[in-house]
């Protein structure tokens, strides 16, 4: 399997992967590293961003039924990104595009105006626009997604859970005002968790706040949980949650205009 993910890295990834220059670590991106969809998708679309695609089920599903928009996966992983690349491949769709790199990081510089370094942008309001930036310095996202996150399941290691509340404003950067972000999760927890990071967000409003209570949250009549999203694929990982008995979680959460 290994050497079929190389041949079809070696002859499909200069089509798929950008290839940014690494910053400090490989998983990071350099500071100057920008995202240009005319350059990089060869037009402008709406754009979607996926962080943490697995397998691409759901990204290149997506992208084939709707070729009018530009898809960007961020996977950390090297495996996942040869996966992504073979699942796009084999589907014959072409308006996906994918960095290697921690989505943590990668935002922040991807997503930065050009007139701004990133360790500037990253402390900017996200709601208050920087002097001399100008709507054409920046690239914004229609939706993001983030879904069935590594849920570090020890309660020692939930710190390290991705979906924390300066993630939250990574991705308010991302987003155009309006966009949706989208995320799941089949570990109760960490969607309580994830429901109290947006609802304390001043950069999101929760659309579905207060609706689809669950009984086993420490506050039983809150809700805030969406319905399940029609256009999101059965992945492996979500029917692999079912199938142990857990329960998924959706929350929809809007960037405040």
């Amino acid at each position: 399997m290994a050497r079929n993910f190389d041949v079809i890295m070696a002859e499909h990834a200069s089509e798929y992967v950008l290839d940014f220059p690494r910053g400090e670590t490989e998983t990071q991106v350099a500071p100057e590293s920008r995202l240009d969809p005319l350059s990089h998708f060869g037009r402008v679309a709406p754009l979607i961003v996926e962080i943490g695609p697995g397998s691409g089920e759901q990204a290149v599903a997506y992208a084939q039924a709707h070729p009018e928009v530009n898809l960007l996966a961020i996977e950390a992983w090297h495996v996942g990104v040869a996966r992504v690349v073979a699942h796009a491949v084999r589907a014959g769709v072409h308006n996906i595009r994918i960095v290697e790199a921690d989505a943590a990081q990668a935002l922040g510089v991807l997503f930065a105006p050009d007139t701004q370094t990133p360790d500037t942008q990253m402390l900017l309001d996200p709601l208050v626009a920087a002097d001399g930036v100008t709507d054409a310095d920046v690239v914004r996202a229609h939706e993001v997604w983030t879904f069935f996150p590594d849920p570090w399941r020890k309660k020692r290691h939930h710190k390290r859970r991705l979906v924390q509340p300066g993630f939250a404003t990574a991705v308010a950067h991302v987003l155009e005002p309006g966009g949706l972000w989208r995320l799941a999760t089949d570990w109760d927890n960490y969607a309580f968790q994830i429901r109290d990071v947006v609802e304390a967000s001043p950069y999101f409003d929760n659309v579905f706040a207060g609706q689809n209570p669950d009984p086993t949250d420490d506050d039983p009549a809150r809700g805030g949980f969406a319905p399940r999203w029609e256009e999101r694929t059965m992945t492996r990982f979500e029917r692999r949650g079912l199938d142990a008995g857990r329960s998924v979680h959706d929350i929809c959460a809007q960037r405040v205009a």
